[in-house]
């Protein structure tokens, strides 16, 4: 038997680390959320039949089927609700396998409770009217709802027509049906906001690309008019004999070079880079994609601000792109005998599956910090990613 109880662990803690990266902050929301439903189901359904207990000692028989009845009709009701979040926050098409079930359990139910001993007429009724509450109450079909309503009005009265017992189950079975539909509604929102956070990001990384096609558009595009009107006047001159056919050529030339440096400059970094100019755009994009971010480069070095510009516009385009990130932390560690010439650090909070440390981009720019005696250095720990650049 330990044997068995040590396999069982093993498997639960492996399933467990599974399960848990593989999980974004919202669908653990979504988890606990239906999970609580669940849970409070069966919690109610349970202290009620457990109540009843002491008033049927003279019916254990009819008790064990009371609370056999009770549990499978809480199990319908949970079958209910699970197909309810799975619609929600659509209005329909309600499913009608699972309704029908518990509609008709419940009804079964209400028949049979009359005719119980003691005090299980209220214990069933107040079952079924909770199970109807908890499985219906998350269908935004208003005539489903209007049903269910009246469906808990009778199932609270006909098996006991106590009018305190009736609107105790009416009343309760209504707020339950809120609760539900509320939980719902919250998880909804959580759902919504996380969207609108994605196409933020998305929108953010758009922008930025908006931003270079003008850059290249503005710089090469003139570049390359000046270059064909140029090539177009030697050719002519030349045509002509005119000995002015060799300059203009010299010129088409030099616009040619400028342009190459030019697009150089756009393929390294969109031209020449400022550190600050850098950071500050790099925690505005972020802020508008709805995550933190915080920034502490006090003591780099002067000589290493472009090197540095570079890792950070990486390490921030990879979060926008392959992060569920909260937070991300901007900040220069100064050497010492440890450290070498220091480390600037750009740290990120929600790394995903597909954050990598051989990405296309980060490889470049560790090949551009090569040949200045530069590393670039990267750690994922659980959901952080960590990308380093190592000062010499």
């Amino acid at each position: 038997m330990t044997r068995v109880v040590a396999v069982l662990a093993r498997w639960w803690r492996r399933a467990w680390r599974r399960a848990w990266p593989g999980r974004s902050k919202v669908e653990w929301v979504g988890l606990y959320t239906r999970q609580s439903l669940y849970v409070i189901a069966w919690v109610m359904s349970s202290l009620i039949l457990a109540g009843a207990s002491s008033a049927a000692r003279d019916h254990q028989g009819v008790y064990a089927a009371v609370v056999l009845g009770g549990l499978v009709l809480t199990g319908a009701s949970s079958w209910a609700l699970h197909d309810a979040t799975r619609l929600y926050p659509l209005s329909g098409p309600v499913p009608r396998r699972s309704t029908t079930l518990l509609g008709v359990l419940a009804v079964a139910a209400v028949a049979c409770a009359s005719a119980l001993p003691s005090d299980l007429p209220r214990a069933a009724a107040l079952v079924t009217a909770f199970a109807l509450a908890w499985g219906l109450g998350g269908y935004r079909d208003p005539r489903l709802t209007a049903a269910t309503v009246a469906a808990l009005a009778v199932a609270s009265w006909l098996p006991t027509r106590d009018p305190g017992v009736a609107a105790y189950g009416l009343f309760t079975g209504i707020f339950f049906m809120a609760t539900v539909r509320l939980s719902l509604w919250l998880l909804d929102v959580v759902v919504e906001l996380d969207r609108g956070r994605g196409a933020q990001s998305a929108l953010a990384v758009a922008e930025e690309r908006l931003r270079f096609s003008r850059d290249v558009h503005d710089v090469l595009g003139r570049r390359l008019s000046t270059i064909a009107v140029q090539a177009e006047l030697a050719a002519a001159l030349a045509g002509r004999g005119d000995q002015r056919a060799e300059a203009r050529m010299l010129e088409v030339r030099s616009l040619a070079h400028d342009a190459l440096r030019e697009a150089r400059e756009l393929a390294r970094g969109y031209r020449a880079v400022d550190l600050t100019q850098e950071l500050d755009g790099a925690v505005s994009l972020l802020r508008s994609a709805g995550i933190d971010a915080t920034v502490s480069t006090n003591g780099l070095p002067e000589q290493w601000h472009e090197p540095a510009a570079w890792v950070v516009r990486e390490a921030v385009t990879n979060v926008l792109r392959h992060s569920r990130a909260t937070c991300v932390e901007v900040r220069f560690l100064p050497g010492d005998e440890g450290l070498d010439g220091g480390r600037l650090v750009v740290r990120n909070d929600g790394a995903t599956a597909t954050a990598s440390a051989d990405g296309t981009g980060l490889a470049g720019v560790r090949a551009r910090l090569a040949p200045l005696g530069a590393g670039l250095e990267t750690t994922r720990e659980a959901d952080a990613f960590t990308v380093r650049l190592v000062l010499p």
